[in-house]
């Protein structure tokens, strides 16, 4: 494993490349799928951030499709400017994730899991009896600006990148520090007088803005969105990505996301046993690589350091 610089540089080198071969490829759908793999990363991650103070975040989904149902208003309904309608993405989702946080957020483990889970589906519901937003139907018409069609893919490329690189310097961050300190045990943390269920709140709000804002790019990038894209199998999927691909660094889920992504894509040519092959994948790739494959490569070099010393 990359450690340090040597990583962070090329996680810039790999953005850098996926930038330039949005602009200048000249295939709209492989555009697409990068990104895909880009909004599928910042869902993982965004998830991963939220198990730095040891709690697993259902509500991903919720507040991912809060950025999407804000950014598609904003743009449909009140007619505001693309970037001003994208920026309301993270800005709502970030509220209400403040409001959220601070009620449930006393509770842990298995109990906020379960109102997460509970809030994504009545967020779900509450867009499906919602005629101003589409119903069932959903919401479409959500096209970024005629001159900025064709730059588009990059900037859509380039603000989740941004997600990305800004929760990894959170991470590593003092604040991450912090974060972690409350997985291990929240006790020592309070015990030097710091405000836990604060912090778990600031850890909240700080991934749901952020995956409001993916949610925001996603509305624009589909150009439709509906109830039924936000279900609490997104966070499903996300949490998939983060154990297939190794949750010890942020660079875990992005590989995970990156992966199952593209098998995704390769396997619609299977029509009804699409979904039979993904699922085969996710339980292989579980079983095989319990630790997933960041935790795979350091085994793999922890076995030739220990190799070296007993030669």
């Amino acid at each position: 494993m990359l450690k340090g610089n040597q990583g962070l540089i090329l996680c810039i080198l790999i953005a850098i490349g996926a930038i330039c071969f949005a602009l200048f490829s000249g295939d709209p759908y492989y555009a697409q799928v990068v990104i895909w793999v880009f909004t599928n990363a910042a869902l993982a991650v965004t998830l991963r951030f939220v198990l730095l103070i040891g709690e697993l975040n259902i509500a991903t989904a919720a507040f991912f499709g809060i950025g999407a149902y804000t950014t598609a208003v904003a743009s449909t309904i009140l007619g505001w400017p693309f970037f001003i309608s994208l920026l309301a993405a993270p800005a709502i989702a970030g509220l209400i994730s403040a409001l959220f946080g601070w009620i449930t957020l006393r509770t842990k483990g298995p109990y906020f899991l379960l109102i997460s889970f509970a809030f994504t589906e009545i967020v779900r519901l509450i867009y499906t009896r919602t005629d101003a937003l589409g119903g069932n139907s959903g919401m479409i018409g959500m096209f970024p600006p005629i001159e900025l069609d064709t730059y588009f893919p990059a900037i859509a490329i380039t603000i989740l990148a941004a997600i990305l690189f800004g929760l990894y310097a959170v991470e590593r961050s003092n604040l991450g520090l912090v974060f972690k300190a409350i997985q291990n045990n929240e006790d020592i943390p309070r015990s030097v007088g710091l405000n836990v269920i604060g912090l778990k709140i600031l850890c909240f709000v700080v991934a749901s803005t952020a995956v409001g804002l993916a949610g925001g790019v996603h509305a624009y990038t589909n150009n439709v969105i509906a109830p039924a894209d936000f279900t609490y199998f997104v966070a499903v999927l996300a949490l998939a990505y983060v154990k297939i691909g190794g949750e010890g660094h942020i660079i875990g889920p992005i590989i995970g996301a990156t992966i199952l992504t593209i098998a995704g894509q390769f396997l619609h040519s299977f029509g009804p046993y699409e979904n039979i092959f993904y699922g085969a994948i996710i339980i292989g790739a579980l079983l095989l690589v319990p630790g997933g494959i960041v935790g795979l490569g350091e085994r793999i070099k922890a076995g030739t350091l220990i190799g070296r010393a007993e030669r």
